[in-house]
């Protein structure tokens, strides 16, 4: 929700910058049945970048070439059922219902984005061009008037307030901090810069109870398996003695059967692990697409850093330590076994 307009003079000043490559100009306020539309120019489909550096993509029709066009986000195609060469109608307003409707300006709708799982996929996409003439009566030809363009003071005074945000991208990332203090420091009027990710990095910190939470959560699920395979095992010992004693019989010493079921803990310890590192990577694959698509979340595969490796090899430490009672039990048992003589 935008706090304060920005002139048209302070977007050309900061665009202008050595230090910047792009900048994309957003206008908003207006809406399209409870959906919001957002002015802005061709930058915002060549530069806008989601899911570590994804460019925009339609799904259906083309880029907008008229003043007149406007694409969609998928969520609002869905919804509305909307096809290319549909007419939308906007609103002046961002609330569900409006009673000031720019009828006799309708858009044509030129192309449907491909799902993105963000706010991209929840919005409608206007030419700035066109929001201006709408909203300024502009009676001239739209296609030959810039709303970028401040041809002298009185017009860039006529002209101030018209965006309401501005996307930058930075020639180098070095110069984000001395970029941020410059518009923090803008002379013209007051403004304010933000970092996304910093902010991001903000929000999870926020979250890292929730993430403490269900660290405790797996704790709690391995211990409650570790305890699941000493019970099964210390369950089987007593239907296993007379297997243990026909092994001693043919040469086994204790020490081989305390290794035998040692080996079995072993085992199952680390075939659940082997089991849960490949049902992790295996849904990973198969719901990356679905994650990205639907919420936007763009899932990183990659080989267990150290901090996973170390809690792959505790939990197999805890699965070894588990094994030693019922190896230690049976090594007790095959011992009175071997010295006892049955009939």
């Amino acid at each position: 929700n935008p706090t304060n307009n920005i002139s048209r003079h302070s977007y050309e000043d900061i665009s202008e910058h050595p230090q910047v490559e792009w900048a994309i100009p957003l206008s908003l306020g207006d809406s399209h049945k409870g959906y919001r539309v957002v002015g802005t120019t061709t930058q915002f489909y060549q530069h806008f970048r989601f899911a570590r550096g994804q460019k925009l993509q339609l799904e259906q029709g083309e880029w907008p070439g008229q003043t007149y066009d406007a694409v969609v986000g998928a969520e609002v195609a869905a919804a509305l059922g909307y096809k290319p060469g549909d007419e939308i109608v906007i609103a002046h307003g961002s609330g569900d219902e409006s009673f000031i409707t720019h009828k006799d300006r309708p858009f044509k709708l030129a192309g449907i984005m491909k799902r993105t799982g963000t706010p991209v996929d929840r919005a409608v996409y206007v030419g700035l061009k066109s929001i201006d003439s709408i909203h300024q009566g502009y009676a001239g030809d739209v296609h030959d008037h810039d709303p970028l363009a401040a041809h002298d003071e009185h017009t860039a005074e006529k002209e101030q307030g018209g965006l309401s945000a501005i996307l930058l991208g930075l020639k180098s990332r070095g110069d984000a901090i001395s970029m941020q203090r410059n518009i923090n420091e803008h002379d013209h009027e007051p403004l304010t810069a933000i970092m996304p990710g910093v902010v991001l990095l903000e929000v999870w910190q926020m979250m890292s109870v929730v993430e403490r939470i269900l660290m405790i959560v797996s704790g709690l699920v391995v211990v409650v398996g570790l305890f699941s395979m000493l019970i099964i095992l210390m369950t089987s010992l007593n239907e296993r003695r007379r297997e243990m004693a026909i092994l001693r019989s043919v040469g086994a010493r204790p020490a081989h059967v305390f290794i035998l079921i040692m080996g079995e803990a072993v085992f199952l310890t680390l075939l659940a692990i082997g089991l849960g590192v490949a049902m992790v990577y295996g849904l990973m694959v198969l719901m990356q697409p679905w994650l990205e698509s639907t919420f936007g979340l763009y899932v990183v595969i990659s080989w267990p850093n150290t901090t996973e490796l170390m809690l792959l090899m505790i939990i197999a430490l805890c699965g070894l330590v588990v094994g030693l009672i019922p190896g230690i039990r049976i090594y007790r048992y095959s011992l009175a076994d071997g010295m006892t003589i049955k009939v």
